[in-house]
């Protein structure tokens, strides 16, 4: 206890440490308020550790603390969200933040964040205007269609014409197409909040049209054909296409809503992607009214365009809660400036989710190849870097079952495992993110921005260094 109290009065006081140069500097650039905070934290956590008995003279230095107090401030002021190199090779990472935005979209971003718009005023009028028919004559050209509106996400696109168009009455869908999504996004729990009733129809791996037709009733408001996102049925499996679906409301002057998820304006099956719908062709095909995201295929930000029929647009518009979901001037202005890339067809070199995924597996050998050339000779005795024959995916719930050909690079240690280059890598500023399979450490550059590549090259041979343990303690 003797010995407690003794380390207890060695702690050294606030304003002395206030007087060291590094914490004076720190002061500077975070305010004194602040700084004072963090250090009395930083004392009572030792004074927790005294007393606990995990704590020794030697720790109680005012170097050590300053130290100490140092790390804490920098990692306080670190934002949590923050830029990364992704090397998964998944082009769509939920996680990672979906599409990267084409240069023309980034320039937006900058130019509307810091300046007045005409976000909800008539420039040739003086009067006032509404946001959300900024972009709809954009859409109009780019999709084909009568109308269309912009919200937040396409789940909220869902949700707006479940509940705009069949509140209080049933919507027809396939058991098969009654899907969960990221997030815990259900289509049967979306529609019970939407007011809209379900009424399932065929099973869950067989859905026939007279399945369709036998269902609808007096009280029908909508035909619903929903994308499967991430999911798949393979085998014995049957359900009708599009135009079958098509005729039927037409038959029944019932409205078709299809929900096309990801958002698929080009055509890629030059590249092997087989499983999506096109927006314009579901709309050409008949489809009263079509929903899809934003982020994912289409390459833009994260919103959700509802295109299609204009009463049945604008009946969404007069919902109350289109307020709710409205996007503010930075996604119209990405949004608009993706568009036009499409619009202008531009798409193939300027969306980035397009090339990443329109490069072949000769692309991605070469750049992989030149890659190599730079790392093999800095590289540290028992380290190696091989090329093997692999796989990217689109992700974000896109083409589930559509695999692009990869060259990939193994990074390889005789004493730094492959779970541990892994770590290594996802502990570093920028992190940086790989995939690790059949105990392998697998960099895809399809994934990797060219203006990356020094930054990646530097890390790669970092964490494979002996010097890396050595300085950072792993």
């Amino acid at each position: 206890m003797i010995e407690r109290q003794h380390l207890l009065r060695k702690i050294p006081p606030v304003d002395q440490l206030l007087l060291r140069p590094a914490i004076v500097s720190c002061i500077d650039r975070t305010g004194r308020e602040f700084v004072v905070s963090e250090i009395q934290r930083l004392l009572q956590g030792i004074r927790d550790a005294i007393l606990s008995g995990e704590v020794s003279a030697g720790d109680l230095s005012p170097e050590k603390i300053e130290m100490s107090l140092l790390e804490t401030v920098e990692r306080r002021l670190r934002p949590k969200l923050r830029t990364l190199i992704n090397a998964t090779g998944v082009v769509l990472h939920t996680n990672l933040g979906r599409a990267l935005l084409s240069e023309a979209a980034q320039k937006s971003l900058s130019a509307f964040s810091g300046n007045y718009t005409n976000l909800e005023y008539d420039i040739d009028s003086g009067g006032r205007s509404h946001r959300d028919k900024l972009l709809e004559p954009l859409l109009q050209e780019v999709l084909g269609c009568e109308a269309a509106t912009v919200v937040n996400n396409n789940s909220a696109a869902v949700y707006l014409i479940l509940n705009s168009l069949a509140c209080g009455r049933e919507v027809i869908v396939s058991r098969g197409e009654l899907v969960e999504i990221g997030g815990s996004f259900r289509i049967p729990d979306i529609m019970s909040r939407s007011g809209a009733i379900l009424r399932e129809v065929g099973t869950t791996n067989k859905t026939r049209i007279q399945d369709y037709r036998d269902a609808i009733g007096p009280n029908t408001a909508l035909l619903l054909r929903v994308h499967p996102s991430n999911f798949r049925m393979l085998g014995f499996v049957e359900k009708p296409g599009l135009r079958e679906l098509v005729n039927l409301s037409r038959e029944a002057g019932i409205p078709l809503v299809e929900d096309i998820g990801s958002g698929l304006l080009v055509d890629l099956k030059p590249y092997g992607i087989q499983d999506e719908p096109v927006a314009q062709e579901s709309l050409a095909a008949g489809a009263d009214l079509i929903c899809f995201s934003g982020d994912k295929l289409l390459g833009g930000p994260q919103a959700g365009i509802i295109a299609g029929a204009g009463k049945l647009v604008g009946l969404i518009r007069r919902n109350p809660l289109m307020r709710t979901y409205r996007v503010e001037k930075l996604i119209y202005g990405a949004l608009e400036a993706t568009l036009r890339s499409y619009r202008f067809g531009r798409a193939a070199g300027e969306i980035p989710v397009v090339r990443m995924i329109a490069m072949s597996r000769e692309e991605t050998g070469r750049r992989a190849r030149r890659f190599a050339r730079r790392l093999r000779p800095r590289l540290p005795e028992g380290a190696a870097v091989r090329l093997v024959k692999g796989q990217s995916v689109v992700g974000g719930g896109s083409c589930p079952e559509s695999l692009l050909p990869s060259t990939l690079l193994s990074l390889e240690s005789e004493s730094v495992r492959p779970a541990v280059i892994e770590s290594r890598l996802r502990a570093l500023d920028p992190p940086v993110i790989i995939r690790v399979e059949e105990d392998r450490a697998l960099v895809d550059l399809r994934t990797v921005l060219p203006a990356d590549e020094q930054v990646l090259a530097e890390s790669l041979l970092g964490v494979v260094s002996p010097g890396f343990a050595r300085e950072t303690g792993t």
